[in-house]
């Protein structure tokens, strides 16, 4: 009984509480469905918004497209209408071009007519000419333009006088800083080379024995060493003469040896030679290494470097040939470093330019090309070998460094004292210029002066004018480079004066 109560009491709690679950659900329900309606109406709305605003922007990109179409259209019909009147035009052009080309061809059918005609006449005339003036039309020629030439030569010495001066004054600022600059920074040793040299002997009783029993002694010696030995009056002084610096320097220190150790006979001689000999050549090939150690340079081949010292008992006029080749280079080097150009380079030029006269007692033909050649041999600087012919007007000089070279030649060479002459060849020399300069018209008289170096010109005055004196200095120049053997260069100087004299009574 109390089960089923309880039972009964429960489910009539539950059918309760069920009923009271089923209403929130159903109020629940009805909320929920009141939110979606609201939701859906919202939803509608929005794509109606939608739908009008793409419409809108659709109506409003149709209306754009159609303007800018018909604006297309119109530019189009516009353009269409403008190469319809362009294409008018263009067979109205070729139109004309066409009449204008047979005009031309007409024209110049005429032109070629004409021009046979007037070469006829021209030859008729000319023919006319020949037979009045008795000339030939190449004699004609040749005279007007002598007489063009004459009349214009006034004219082109003021215009070549004009810019001379106006170069002559530039170049000669840059030159004298360039050359005052080297000369200055340069500072080497000068002594003259002679053709002798005198042997200091202790006790004049060494010359007898020097001379020996019948002369074998003296004879021995001139035999072995190759020189002249004068024994004289000369007190305590033996005199060695030889053309040859590096014989006459062997005999000098041969002999040196042989005063000093006393015995003098023929094969103490002999010995004594072939030992300086040695010696002398081992000091060349060191020589030469000192040399280009304190010139800076390197890469060179030892022939190379060997024949530089070699040059240590050459010369030229009375000039040391090393000391000379010195000198160009260091005054190459400063040249070049002054004009922008290779310093290195201008002193390897410069210690080399003369390397042929190491050779030339051994070897047929002249310096310049034996040192070419023996520079080519050992692979040198294309620079190297142009200064070697440059130096001596063989070739164009091509390089700053050549230039310099070249330069340097003249400073050394032709500087008053460096260089003796055979009086013979220098008198011959004076007087070739002076014929040279005396062989121009409109020169009265010529005289070299300064060791032939210059020569003053003397022009008539009522023959030559002012401008016409530039041009007699520049054909006496020519002249004198041509035809003259000279060192360094040789100044011309015209001169014209007009002297009034009057008198008082």
């Amino acid at each position: 009984m109390g089960v089923g109560v309880g039972y009964l009491f429960a489910k009539k709690i539950n059918d309760a509480n069920y009923s009271i679950f089923i209403e929130q659900a159903k109020a629940k329900a009805k909320a929920i469905e009141f939110e979606a309606e609201g939701v859906l109406k919202d939803a509608k709305l929005t794509v109606q918004e939608a739908e009008f605003e793409a419409k809108k922007k659709y109506e409003d990109k149709s209306i754009k497209l159609q303007k800018e179409y018909d604006s297309k259209f119109d530019e189009i019909g516009k353009k269409e209408q403008i190469l319809g009147n362009e294409k008018e035009i263009l067979e109205k052009v070729k139109s004309e071009a066409e009449h204008s080309k047979k005009e031309a061809k007409r024209t110049y059918d005429e032109g070629i007519n004409l021009k046979k005609s007037y070469e006829s006449k021209i030859s008729e005339a000319i023919r006319v000419l020949e037979h009045a003036a008795g000339l030939t039309e190449e004699e004609a020629k040749r005279e007007v333009l002598r007489r063009v030439e004459e009349k214009s030569r006034g004219d082109i010495a003021h215009i070549v006088r004009k810019y001379e001066e106006e170069a002559k004054r530039e170049a000669k600022k840059k030159a004298n800083y360039i050359i005052a600059q080297a000369t200055t920074r340069f500072a080497g040793e000068y002594a003259a080379e002679r053709l002798i040299n005198v042997v200091d002997i202790k006790n004049d009783d060494l010359k007898g024995r020097i001379i020996g029993k019948e002369g074998r002694n003296i004879k021995t010696l001139e035999m072995v060493l190759g020189v002249d030995i004068i024994i004289d009056d000369t007190p305590h002084a033996i005199i060695l003469s030889s053309f040859n610096l590096y014989r006459r320097a062997i005999a000098t220190r041969v002999i040196e040896l042989l005063v000093e150790d006393g015995r003098i006979q023929p094969a103490r001689i002999e010995d004594i030679h072939k030992k300086v000999s040695d010696e002398f050549e081992a000091s060349i090939a060191e020589e030469g290494e000192n040399i280009i150690m304190d010139l800076g340079l390197n890469g060179m081949h030892p022939e190379l470097v060997k024949l530089i010292g070699k040059l240590k008992f050459r010369a030229s006029y009375g000039q040391n040939a090393l000391a000379h080749s010195l000198e160009v280079a260091h005054l190459a080097g400063i040249i070049a470093a002054e004009t922008g150009g290779d310093e290195i380079l201008a002193r390897r030029a410069g210690i080399l330019h003369d390397i042929g006269k190491a050779l030339t007692h051994e070897y047929e033909g002249s310096h310049v090309d034996l040192g070419a050649e023996i520079c080519r041999r050992y692979k040198e600087h294309p620079v190297v070998i142009n200064a070697i012919y440059a130096h001596h007007g063989h070739e164009e000089a091509e390089t700053v460094e050549c230039a310099a070279v070249c330069t340097a030649d003249a400073l050394s060479a032709a500087r008053p004292g460096a260089r003796r002459e055979v009086l013979e060849s220098f008198l011959k020399r004076v007087s070739e210029i002076e014929e040279i300069a005396t062989s121009k018209e409109g020169v009265k008289s010529a005289y070299a002066i300064n060791a032939g170096r210059e020569v003053r010109v003397i022009a008539n005055a009522t023959l030559v004018n002012d401008d016409e004196a530039v041009l007699i200095a520049k054909e006496i120049a020519e002249g004198i480079q041509s035809s003259v053997q000279y060192p360094g260069e040789i100044k011309v100087s015209v001169i014209r004066e007009t002297r009034a004299v009057d008198y008082a009574k």
